[in-house]
């Protein structure tokens, strides 16, 4: 069977690298195995989330070039969540708790004072009717938690190996808030069965989740899918990414004009055993995975690292690859092949554009040296030897070389005192652009 998986991020900040990692690991598993890629957003928490946040998380996946194969949003299935939870209540699976936020605080206290682990002590089953009736005529709502089978529950995890947690050591998870609100664990549950869900791939903050939710799978009558838990993304100084604090956010990094395949190039490879190198396109990337390759380390992202990539995809991109983003009426692939090693960003292009085809106001070093060179310049058509032959003419009249015949052309015909090879660039400009140029004229 094909595998299906899904991205669930809840709209209630932008994405940042570490999410647009496991976005990426989902995608790259799904389209290698010929499976389903479902984005769902986790939008239960009605108080934080907006459309704006949700719109943004769809903006930022399609720039990384991840298309869905069905978008589902849980604040639609609230009803069917309703449902699962009465079946749970059924079962005596699913059962109400009374303490308050600070009452809870106080157990967990005194319970890692006498030096054991803050366990829920499920005194809300130990409660008569009059105990209960007691607490609703203060006011008090019940807040409703899972009963954990106290079994030890297994998975071979694709990431960590085989993996395990005992139910006694766990606190039976809360399910549903006081005002009657979903928590993550039953919609997500309920939504992998019902999307027929087979591999769930997240952060390994995850991992603790895991025995509740495969005891929660199975008490709903599915399957549980298989789990892959990869360590979390660190800054390249090992501190946290939030999405909140906008930290190595996909929109900040975009707006930068980061290029979205040297991204992805670098979050598939970041804490696996395949060298990090740029890769032109997704279907190469998904070519490329394996779990086997991934690791337990903590991979860091750094900034620089990107940087540099970001420029080698550029000086590396075809014209096909970008041609539909310069955005620059006229530009073919014979200007592309001369600036492109020039460029950190892809908006670069538009300056070196402009310099071959806009006026520019030339910087002139020595007046007599480049009117002399004016009226050297070869006849039309030109091309990649033109410049050879111009410089050469130019050589032999004035008897300059190296830098003091180089430099004055260069800023003469740029206005700038480096980039791309002038035996390309020089066609570009054309000869009327080039003569007006060397002897001083805007043009």
């Amino acid at each position: 069977m094909s595998p299906v998986l899904r991205f669930a991020p809840s709209p209630t900040g932008l994405l940042h690298v570490g999410n647009a990692r496991v976005a990426l690991i989902n995608w790259l598993f799904a389209r290698v195995q010929g499976g389903q890629f479902i984005l769902r957003l986790d939008d239960t928490d009605l108080e934080r989330s907006t459309a704006e946040f949700a719109d943004a998380i769809q903006e930022d996946l399609r720039w990384l070039g991840l298309g869905w194969d069905r978008l589902e949003r849980q604040s639609d299935r609230l009803e069917r969540y309703g449902r699962a939870a009465e079946t749970l209540k059924s079962q005596g699976r699913l059962y109400p708790c009374w303490e308050t936020a600070e009452e809870l605080d106080y157990k967990r206290k005194r319970q890692l004072a006498r030096g054991k682990p803050p366990v829920y002590d499920r005194s809300a089953l130990a409660l008569a009717a009059e105990d209960i009736a007691r607490l609703e005529a203060e006011g008090r709502k019940p807040h409703w938690r899972f009963k954990l089978d106290h079994d030890d529950v297994r998975w071979n995890d694709c990431v960590r190996g085989p993996s395990h947690y005992h139910g006694a050591n766990l606190s039976d998870p809360v399910l549903i808030r006081g005002d009657g609100s979903f928590l993550y664990t039953l919609p997500s549950v309920v939504d992998d069965m019902d999307f027929g869900v087979t591999h769930v791939v997240r952060g390994e903050d995850h991992v603790t989740n895991t025995a509740p939710q495969i005891q929660l799978f199975q008490a709903l009558g599915g399957t549980p899918p298989a789990f892959a838990h990869l360590p979390l993304l660190t800054g390249a100084g090992g501190e946290g990414l939030s999405k909140r604090l906008g930290s190595g956010s996909l929109r900040d990094l975009r707006d930068r004009g980061v290029e979205a395949m040297a991204l992805n190039s670098l979050l598939a490879k970041l804490g696996s055993s395949d060298a990090i190198e740029i890769r032109h396109s997704l279907a190469d990337l998904a070519a490329e995975f394996a779990w086997d390759k991934f690791g337990r380390g903590t991979p860091k992202f750094d900034p620089a690292e990107l940087e540099r990539l970001d420029a080698r995809l550029l000086h590396t991109a075809s014209f096909d690859e970008v041609a539909d983003r310069l955005d620059l009426p006229g530009a073919d692939e014979g200007f592309w092949l001369a600036i492109r090693a020039n460029l950190t960003q892809l908006s670069d292009a538009a300056q070196w554009w402009a310099i071959c085809r806009a006026e520019l106001a030339p910087v002139i070093e020595d007046a007599g040296f480049t009117e002399t060179a004016a009226g050297l310049l070869p006849p039309e058509p030109w091309d990649a030897g033109t410049w050879a032959v111009f410089t050469e003419a130019v050589k032999q009249a004035t008897g300059r070389k190296g830098k003091t015949l180089f430099h004055p052309l260069r800023l003469a015909l740029t206005g700038r005192e480096n980039g791309p090879e002038l035996k390309t660039l020089l066609p570009l400009i054309g000869r009327a652009r080039a003569e007006a140029r060397l002897l001083g004229r805007t043009a």
